[in-house]
């Protein structure tokens, strides 16, 4: 999954600006000990935690265990997702269920688990890795988008409560990318506009993390194309999205979790 691909990287940009070269993290059973190998090429001291973002008491186990073995956290990185594509009715309980267990319950769990010290400290920034399907919505894909818009009003409101308890030393991000070419899916294409590469979605989540930048589009057109909703008649709009939406023969490398 293009997650997994995203942790790594972010992973890499992350670690030569750290103050105490260790990575942290909760990845998936793919990948957990390339992401570790790479990441000590770097010079990182590297634990890392396979966790089931569906689970809350595995999440808050695996973070009781980081508090203690580590330390403080003060880089959170909401990066877990699952998507199913299929029409609304052919989507099976389960699926919508874990969908929104990972795509946003998993998110307010790791964060009830870091965020207290983070208060305390008043320092710290989380990053939601949300989806263009958190702002734009997309057929065959109902659940995944209620997932994902609901991970972006998590991330507003959560900015909006911290601004409010007056804890501006916490910084939050939002990643809003577009379709990402990581062979997540099979034989991705669109009539207008790009596929994205994963080097360019990181660095654009980099350069806001470090310059606190509260929502990330990429493209940065996709922001102009949220204010062009408001704009647009409904004709020219259905016009565009037509030659905007990606398409693919399947998702691939997903199991069944039923």
């Amino acid at each position: 999954a293009w997650k997994s691909y995203l942790l790594l990287s972010v992973a890499r940009e992350l670690l030569p600006q750290g103050s105490r070269g260790r990575a942290k993290g909760f990845p998936n059973h793919h990948g957990v000990e390339e992401t570790a190998a790479e990441c000590q090429k770097l010079g990182a001291t590297v634990q890392t935690f396979v966790v089931d973002c569906s689970k809350r008491e595995e999440i808050y186990s695996a973070a009781d265990k980081v508090k203690k073995d580590i330390g403080d956290v003060t880089v959170l990185v909401n990066n877990a997702g699952v998507i199913t594509a299929a029409d609304f009715l052919s989507t099976q309980d389960h699926q919508i269920e874990r969908m929104f267990e990972v795509n946003i319950l998993g998110h307010m769990w790791t964060t009830r688990a870091f965020l207290p010290v983070m208060m305390n400290n008043n320092y710290g920034h989380i990053v939601t890795v949300a989806s263009a399907a958190g702002h734009f919505v997309t057929p065959f894909m109902v659940a995944y988008c209620s997932s994902k818009f609901a991970a972006v009003g998590f991330h507003k409101a959560l900015t909006e409560e911290l601004s409010a308890l007056g804890k501006d030393g916490i910084k939050t991000t939002c990643l809003s990318p577009g379709f990402i070419n990581t062979g997540f899916v099979k034989n991705p294409s669109t009539r207008l506009g790009k596929i994205l590469e994963i080097e360019e979605v990181v660095q654009a989540l980099m350069e806001g993390i470090v310059t606190n930048q509260k929502m990330v589009f990429v493209p940065p057109q996709l922001n102009i194309a949220l204010l062009s909703e408001m704009v647009f008649p409904e004709r020219a709009l259905n016009v565009l999205k037509k030659m905007t939406t990606p398409k693919f023969d399947a998702v691939i490398g997903q199991r069944s979790t039923q």
